[in-house]
C-alpha cells in the first residue's frame, strides 16, 4: 500500500479544510481614501492662504531721494 492510497476521501478532506480556515478579513478601502481627501484639501487650503496671504516684510524698504518727501541739507 502506497502512501497515496487512503481510507479517506480527498475531496471530503479539502472541503473540511476549506470551512476550518479563518474567513479571509477584507481591507477596508475607505479610511485610506478619507486620509488622501483629507491630505488634498489641506494641501489645497495651505496653497490658497500662501498665494493670498500679503508677503512678510521684516526689514523697512529704503527710500530712494526721489521718493523721499523732504530733501535733507
Amino acid at each position: 500500500m502506497s502512501l497515496t492510497d487512503s481510507a479517506l476521501d480527498s475531496d471530503a478532506i479539502a472541503q473540511a479544510r476549506s470551512l476550518l480556515a479563518p474567513a479571509v478579513k477584507k481591507e477596508r478601502l475607505w479610511p485610506v481614501v478619507a486620509a488622501a481627501a483629507f491630505a488634498a484639501v489641506a494641501a489645497l487650503a495651505l496653497a490658497g492662504a500662501m498665494i493670498t496671504a500679503p508677503p512678510v516684510v521684516s526689514q523697512p524698504m529704503a527710500e530712494t531721494e526721489i521718493e523721499s518727501p523732504d530733501p535733507v541739507f
